[in-house]
């Protein structure tokens, strides 16, 4: 009689750490820039405020909503990434080291 008792709570709880794993899975999802409109990614990043995104399947940045989220040895930069409708799209900022050749003066 114990045995079926715990049947029902043993279902209960293998449903509930599958519906956990579920949630980590698609929560480490990136969005992939090139099937998104220029709109929908900048809504996405001011939704999130910073968000990993896909540029191609094997490349990816972080993006940040605002230039002020990059500090210390950081600057931000912009962040142009390809979408549907625009190859050169203003997602948001990047932040990269001060001192990495692309920032110096030539």
């Amino acid at each position: 009689m114990q045995r079926s008792l715990l049947l029902p709570h043993a279902l209960c709880l293998g449903t509930a750490i599958l519906g956990l794993a579920a949630t980590a899975a698609s929560a480490q999802e990136r969005p992939f820039t090139p099937s998104l409109t220029c709109a929908a990614v900048q809504a996405i990043v001011a939704r999130q405020r910073r968000v990993v995104l896909a540029t191609s399947p094997n490349a990816y940045e972080m993006v940040h909503f605002e230039s002020g989220d990059c500090r210390n040895e950081v600057t931000a930069r912009p962040a142009f990434e390809p979408t549907l409708d625009d190859p050169n799209c203003f997602a948001g900022y990047r932040c990269v080291q001060r001192n990495n050749g692309e920032n110096t003066a030539r």
